[in-house]
């Protein structure tokens, strides 16, 4: 965790995946993020996988480094709580609708009518489904994009093969890491002009807007119709999964020259290489449209290469010609993998974990040469932080904070609850 934000405290009222996110990448830059649940847990405090205590590890990683207050947000005392927070703070990332409790309307009037307090002007990112009102979650935008009709074996039938869905829900994650770059932004312009903002960003236009930024879309339109599906297949350039004669499956990318002189000669295929580069009236070193317009004859050459090699031996002759390669391998294999894991200084040693489960953990993305990184810090346990986040923000007094509780507006610490979920 570097600390280059530590004057920058944000409000986070959030759930699942993209808005837990954006607030991680700032709590792992230094911020601190102040995490409001209902105290109960949000939706996601229970989403699948849990530890037979009933923990969310799903939960647990994405809210590292933050601060958690618990709240009745079904009352309109914990409501009024929770906007009273995000006010005098005057940072909220959430993905509750803007005609919820929590819209930017009521944060900026809760900042008026306690008058001049300090608090910066009302600055808020929400995270929104379509742009248009509709709900929207990853999976859903990401049929709408056209990628799931696009994945699947080259011989399927366009017409009536079925669409292929993606595990990892990228549009969430690259929404989450936009809209943390969006708050930046806007706070940059608060600290130059005073003025504060509203930003809203809808998950679907970060979807379809990222289509349009690759090139699909215009490829589209100016094609008339869809690509094929190409399988394992990069699209455009070459590369493909290519199988050892030991059965181990790898993957291989030359869209450089580099990279392609470099596969040639780790697989010793110059000559038959340049008897196609004949018979096809072609070069295969003048760029990515020749190699990917003829594939599948090179497919059928390099694969011929690798099904009489063991891997080992592959694997050494494309690290000794700086190929751009790599091994196939289960999630649970990545788990284990000194490279990707225990010898990155990626991860740090395991923190106080509310699951009480060890495991590695990550510091922040990015690496700042001659900067300590420190390293990664706990999730909270829910409502760990409400007395002190309300005494030290709204200047409560231990008092009032236990009126609170015990009229059950405001829930403490659950460390040492199983839930039985």
């Amino acid at each position: 965790m570097y600390k280059l934000l530590t004057d920058l405290s944000i409000v986070e009222v959030s759930s699942f995946v993209a808005s837990p996110t954006a607030g991680l990448y700032c709590a792992q830059m230094g911020a601190e993020v102040i995490r409001v649940d209902h105290k109960a847990g949000g939706l996601d405090y229970d989403r699948y996988m849990l530890t037979k205590e009933g923990r969310s590890l799903s939960w647990e990683n994405l809210n590292r480094a933050k601060k958690s207050v618990a709240l009745d947000l079904r009352s309109g005392e914990g409501r009024e709580l929770c906007v009273e927070l995000a006010a005098k703070t005057g940072n909220c990332i959430t993905n509750l609708p803007e005609q919820s409790f929590l819209s930017h309307a009521a944060m900026k009037a809760a900042q008026e009518s306690s008058g001049p307090d300090g608090a910066p002007d009302m600055t808020s990112v929400r995270i929104m489904g379509w742009h248009d009102g509709r709900q929207a979650m990853d999976f859903t935008v990401n049929a709408a994009s056209g990628y799931p009709l696009m994945c699947g074996p080259e011989e399927w039938d366009m017409e009536t093969a079925p669409p292929v869905n993606q595990v990892l829900p990228a549009w969430d994650f690259i929404t989450g890491a936009y809209c943390a770059f969006a708050m930046l932004a806007a706070l940059r312009h608060r600290d130059a002009t005073g003025e504060g903002s509203e930003v809203r960003v809808p998950l679907g236009d970060v979807a379809i807007g990222t289509v349009a930024n690759s090139g699909m879309m215009a490829e589209m339109l100016y094609r008339g119709g869809d690509r094929e599906r190409l399988g394992n297949a990069i699209w455009g350039a070459f590369g493909r999964d290519f199988r050892s004669k030991d059965g181990v499956r790898f993957m291989v990318a030359a869209l450089t020259p580099k990279q392609w002189n470099g596969l040639v000669e780790a697989f010793g295929v110059s000559t038959p290489i340049g008897q196609l580069e004949v018979e096809l009236g072609v070069k295969f070193a003048d760029g990515d449209r020749p190699r990917f317009e003829h594939r599948h004859r090179l497919f059928e050459l390099f694969q011929r290469v690798a099904g009489s090699h063991d891997w080992k031996a592959l694997e050494g002759m494309m690290s000794a010609r700086g190929c751009t390669f790599e091994k196939y391998r289960t999630a649970h294999e990545a788990a284990n993998d000194p490279v990707l894991v225990a010898d990155n200084p990626l991860f740090g040693p395991s923190p106080a974990n509310p699951s009480g489960f060890e495991y590695p953990a990550t510091r922040s993305f990015a690496h700042l040469p001659g900067r300590e990184p420190g390293n990664p810090a706990p999730a909270p346990y829910l409502g760990q932080h409400s007395e002190e986040v309300l005494a030290e923000r709204l200047g409560l007094s231990s008092g009032a904070i236990g009126k609170l509780v015990d009229a059950g507006t405001v829930a403490l610490s659950d460390e040492g609850t199983i839930y039985n979920r």
